[in-house]
């Protein structure tokens, strides 16, 4: 027994981090070239780990390592000893930076988060974060396979291994070119129902809410177009090729330049929750732990 606990003690920080590379990575190959480790290299410290464990960490599925059920234990638990091990190093170099990997939906990360992160790199020294934009599914995957720290999403979701949070608070307001025949008017269903529509593409946030919003209040929404982007839905509805749905934020300097204008509708206000995402399995680290607590107090 004595001697099986003195062999786990043997577990190095360089096996855990080809291990927890491997596992975000699904190959050897990308895994070892991820920590600058040879192939033959990042294999030994590999198969080392899972000899000290005396288990399997991986199943292995045609060239691709998957992470079994051990693996999946160990791995949160494995990213935090690789965290604090960073954190702790820095405490002694001064010039190391601790870097925080942020994934956001389009609306937050291209409207809120680009502020908020700039306040807390000016009152943070030595911490820098770097922003991933997606869709809400891939802000999700993002987080749970550790590519991301946190996430911020718009949509409503649910994860069974992600801590999802509610933050902010957003508005939906429906808008036109300045020259549309719906514009300057008070507008009612039954013109929102025969206009034709430029709204966002299925799978992300803002789409999620403006289809509970319109469907609801409308008999038809005819989409003419659907788009990947903020920007290229407040294009395409200033050139007059239809309505567009679009979040307050993402709509206001459209509308004070006068590019576009909200229109006014009989609809009732649509209001959504804006949430942050942790891992579950993971202790949230100090960086991202003060990042969190200044998003909360500037929401």
């Amino acid at each position: 027994m004595n001697q099986k606990i003195d062999q786990r003690l043997r577990v190095t920080l360089r096996q855990l981090e080809v291990f927890a590379a491997t596992a975000r990575d699904g190959t050897m190959r990308a895994g070892a070239s991820r920590v600058a480790r040879s192939q033959s290299a990042a294999s030994a410290a590999l198969a080392e780990l899972e000899a000290t464990l005396e288990m399997q960490l991986f199943d292995r599925v045609a060239r691709r390592l998957v992470l079994n059920e051990n693996g999946r234990a160990l791995l949160p638990r494995a990213i935090t000893l690789l965290d604090d091990a960073a954190a702790l190093q820095s405490l002694f170099l001064h010039e190391h930076v601790t870097r925080l990997s942020v994934a956001s939906s389009f609306t937050i990360g291209e409207y809120l988060l680009p502020q908020l992160i700039s306040d807390w790199q000016a009152s943070q020294p030595g911490c820098r974060a770097q922003l991933s934009i997606c869709n809400t599914k891939d802000v999700l995957t993002a987080v749970a396979s550790f590519a991301a720290d946190l996430g911020f999403i718009e949509g409503t979701t649910t994860h069974p291994d992600l801590v999802i949070r509610p933050w902010s608070t957003d508005e939906l307001l429906i808008v036109a070119a300045v020259d549309h025949p719906l514009a300057g008017l008070d507008v009612d269903a039954s013109h929102l129902a025969q206009a034709s529509w430029v709204l966002r593409e299925a799978g992300s946030g803002t789409r999620e809410a403006s289809d509970r919003w319109l469907m609801s209040e409308l008999e038809r929404v005819q989409v003419e177009l659907e788009l990947g982007s903020n920007e290229a839905v407040k294009r395409a509805v200033a050139s007059g090729l239809g309505l567009g749905c679009l979040s307050r934020v993402a709509a206001k300097e459209a509308i004070e330049n006068g590019r576009l204008v909200e229109l006014r509708t009989c609809l009732p206000r649509m209001k959504r929750t804006l949430f942050s995402v942790t891992h579950g399995g993971k202790r949230i680290g100090t960086a991202a732990k003060s990042f969190l607590e200044h998003c909360f107090q500037h929401a």
